[in-house]
């Protein structure tokens, strides 16, 4: 019963250190590796007794033996060591022969790690994780959106621990396990348990059902906290279930996740964070259950990514949003120095949209995140969750983030030509920071043209006015300040006195320097078309004589 996944050769792999931290201590521990932890993993296989007897077609990288007594374990890994590196597997997960020190005196002498597997632990879910970090590995090496490296569940699973505090565990309406974060020696009887597929302590459901916890996870969105029962030696859980809900309104229950405390409290938006956790899980296990498009792909084309057209109609059935009504788009762009976090924010940014909205959807496009929010309800309410989560990053993470706003988008047609005008807010915008940190382009249009019109002049140089480079050099060259004071008459509005104030300088000081800079550049103030021109020619001295960067 020999199972194999991606082939092997194709790519390094997965370092078998990692995959040990990612199947948990609970699950499984490293006992012999002759050749150090870093080895690659990149493809797995089920074997059982049948399989060791022949050389497979396709060797892999790990190898897990099912059922194998302790002296056929033996006898193969002897096997092993007359074969070439490349024909044989860097690891192999045993059970109770693994602790054995004939096997692991054979498996040093073949050069191949032993891990030895918790005796109540699935080989079905051990497999399945495997396959899913290889899978996910694989995705991540070569995919554009950094999101899909966190949109299989054992990924989700991973970020929700991270930003929710404590360790997660994700199952099916049926509670057996689906996915879970790595456990630390906090871990109770009952994760341990659930983590190896068994079922918790009896006395533990009894009181679960007792306080109606499974009906109220199965009606809506809520999260539950439920507190830490002592004589039973299970510590306190956050939980939420998870729901699919169809275009048409109806809805169905998907499974739970299930947030256990450890040494340290939750984070102070733990539930927010399963609720976001909770709406894409739903999208994750609904697609897995009904294999529409690859939902990654979808989203570059929806957001206008790769210049390629996109089938509305389909894009909406596979993301399971409407095709028409009111929709908001937001754009997040992250503030230097913190701009090489945008991938992992942007897992955060999606928990707490679709918290906001279990519908929204989003994605990752350069260094930009990009929020699509169908059926709002209100505008000020979409500025108002941007503007609430802006400042929630900054203060609890140290994101330094801005958000452009395109509100109302009429429909899915029109979400590639909102994100290109979040991208001009954003564009234009960079200059002003802190100002503006959240804005709309209705908000923002004056800043919006102005910066494009500076962005067209940056480029041409033939539409830069030399006098003004006159009174620069001149500056620079006698230690004079006309640029300065010019710039200062005109922000007044032609107010000398109140100019000179803000300049602290005397008015009768700032008419000279005022007619010396007429005389240096040959151009009037009191004329209207002059002093248009000089402002663009000063904004684009102001701006260092370089186009904007996005």
């Amino acid at each position: 019963m020999s199972v194999v996944t991606e082939e092997p050769g194709r790519w390094a792999g997965v370092p078998l250190r990692e995959l040990l931290d990612a199947l948990d201590s609970t699950v499984i521990d490293l006992v012999e590796a002759p050749e150090g932890d870093a080895v690659g993993i990149g493809s797995v296989a089920l074997l059982d007794g049948d399989d060791l007897g022949e050389a497979p077609a396709t060797p892999v990288d790990m190898a897990l033996l099912v059922g194998v007594r302790e002296s056929a374990v033996r006898r193969w890994l002897g096997e092993l060591a007359a074969r070439p590196p490349e024909r044989r597997p860097s690891v192999v997960l045993l059970k109770s022969t693994a602790e054995s020190a004939a096997v692991r005196g054979a498996a040093r002498r073949s050069r191949v790690a032993v891990v030895v597997v918790h005796r109540k632990a699935r080989w079905d879910a051990v497999l399945a994780q495997v396959r899913s970090l290889l899978d996910r590995a694989s995705r991540a090496r070569t995919a554009d959106d950094p999101l899909t490296t966190d949109t299989d569940l054992f990924g989700l699973a991973q970020i929700v621990a991270q930003n929710a505090g404590g360790m997660v565990s994700i199952e099916d309406a049926h509670s057996h396990v689906l996915a879970y974060s790595a456990s630390d020696d906090s871990a109770d009887e009952l994760r341990i348990l659930s983590i190896l597929g068994r079922e918790g302590p009896r006395d533990y459901l009894r009181v679960l059902h007792e306080w109606g916890v499974f009906d109220r996870l199965r009606r809506g969105d809520e999260v539950i906290d439920l507190p830490a029962h002592e004589e039973l030696n299970i510590k306190r859980r956050l939980v939420v279930g998870i729901h699919a809900t169809a275009v048409d309104g109806g809805s169905r229950t998907l499974g739970s996740i299930w947030l256990q405390q450890g040494d340290r409290p939750f984070e102070p938006d733990a539930a927010e964070v399963l609720r976001g956790a909770a709406a894409v899980a739903a999208r994750v296990i609904a697609r897995s259950l009904d294999a529409p498009s690859t939902e990654t792909l979808l989203l570059q084309r929806l957001f206008g990514a790769h210049g390629e057209g996109v089938d509305i109609p389909s894009v909406a059935g596979a993301l399971r949003v409407p095709v028409h009504g009111p929709a908001a788009v937001v754009g997040f762009a992250v503030h230097s120095p913190a701009r090489k976090r945008h991938s992992a924010l942007g897992s955060v940014i999606r928990l707490h949209a679709s918290s906001f909205r279990p519908d929204s959807i989003a994605t990752v496009l350069g260094d930009r995140v990009y929020v699509l929010l169908p059926g709002y309800r209100s505008a000020p309410s979409v500025i108002a969750w941007t503007r609430q989560l802006v400042d929630q990053l900054e203060t609890g993470r140290g994101a330094v983030l801005r958000a452009g706003i395109a509100i109302p988008v009429a429909d899915l047609t029109e979400v590639a030509a909102a994100r290109a005008e979040v991208d001009r807010v954003l564009d234009s915008t960079a200059a002003t920071f802190p100002r503006g940190r959240v804005t709309t382009l209705a908000e923002s249009r004056t800043t919006v043209l102005l910066g494009e019109i500076l962005d067209l002049l940056a480029t041409r140089d033939d539409l830069r006015d030399p006098r003004v480079r006159a009174l620069f050099d001149y500056d620079r060259d006698h230690g004079s300040q006309l640029g300065e004071s010019v710039e200062g008459y005109l922000r007044e509005h032609g107010d000398v006195r109140r100019a000179a104030a803000a300049l602290s300088v005397h008015p009768n000081t700032l008419r000279y320097r005022l007619r010396r800079a007429e005389s240096i550049t040959g151009i009037g103030l009191t004329d209207p078309a002059d002093r248009l021109l000089l402002e663009l020619q000063l904004a684009l001295h102001r701006r260092g004589n370089r186009p904007a960067s996005n």
